[in-house]
């Protein structure tokens, strides 16, 4: 759902991004640029970018006032499978199949870190509200707690 107003954003197989009007259900805005399939997508906390990741292994970021790709993360070795801003709008976190999880800087264009410690697919991640804590989902049947200051672990859930 975007931040402020009553649009939400879809994405699939298709390869394709759409903005949606809610309730109507207009399609106000369509993406695409990724390779594969894509496997999430998020609004910036202004409502005025977007995040997509997709199984080409990349995250892309959009321009939601022209539609276009303002820019592409690369550096996971498989399918990115979740990915999410920080409440401040500098930084996208994803988790992928090469079970690692990655912080990128918008500013600077390049990945900040990447959090090691899953021995399996990171099929979720979330940046905690208004904080520098992440969680993360594995197939290898843990939560992993982060903080993204310090790059460490702070705690796992079995």
């Amino acid at each position: 759902m975007h931040p402020c107003k009553d649009i939400l954003i879809s994405c699939g197989e298709d390869r394709l991004w759409k903005v949606v009007e809610l309730p109507k259900g207009n399609v106000l805005l369509t993406g695409f640029g990724h390779t594969d399939w894509l496997s999430d997508c998020c609004f910036h906390p202004s409502g005025n970018k977007l995040a997509t990741s997709s199984g080409d292994t990349t995250v892309k970021l959009w321009d939601l006032s022209k539609g276009n790709c303002i820019l592409t993360f690369e550096g996971h070795n498989h399918a990115v499978w979740s990915c999410t801003w920080h409440s401040c709008g500098d930084f996208v976190a994803s988790s992928s199949l090469d079970t690692t999880s990655k912080i990128w800087d918008v500013n600077s264009e390049r990945c900040r870190c990447t959090l090691y410690g899953h021995t399996d697919s990171v099929n979720s991640i979330e940046f905690f509200p208004c904080s520098n804590t992440l969680l993360t989902g594995s197939a290898d049947k843990t939560l992993s707690v982060w903080d993204a200051r310090t790059v460490s672990k702070s705690f796992t859930l079995f």
